[in-house]
């Protein structure tokens, strides 16, 4: 039993080779920033909006490559975060360089 806990510690759930939070969390900040562009190239150009798309994607995949660099050299990084965030929302920012 402990070799399966072990296992499921030390090999977290990937999508495309980064841990499943990370992954998640890339493509929620990559929409919300290509939303509040678009929405300011719409606002400001009254509906003649010249912004492709395509700029989001390729960001996402591009911001996926380095987040799968980094997770292969440290697995535990999407973990690393979500402990960061947790310490962020208590507000202890003491310990979020630790």
């Amino acid at each position: 039993m402990k070799q399966q806990v072990l296992k499921a510690l030390a090999n977290p759930s990937r999508i495309f080779y980064v841990p499943y939070s990370l992954a998640i969390l890339n493509f929620v900040v990559q929409f919300i920033v290509f939303m509040a562009i678009f929405l300011i190239g719409f606002i400001f150009t009254q509906g003649d909006v010249a912004i492709n798309p395509m700029y989001f994607m390729i960001s996402v995949i591009v911001v996926h490559s380095v987040l799968a660099v980094f997770s292969k050299r440290d697995p535990q990084l999407g973990q690393i975060v979500s402990a960061k965030v947790q310490l962020f929302k208590r507000k202890i920012p003491g310990k979020l360089a630790a």
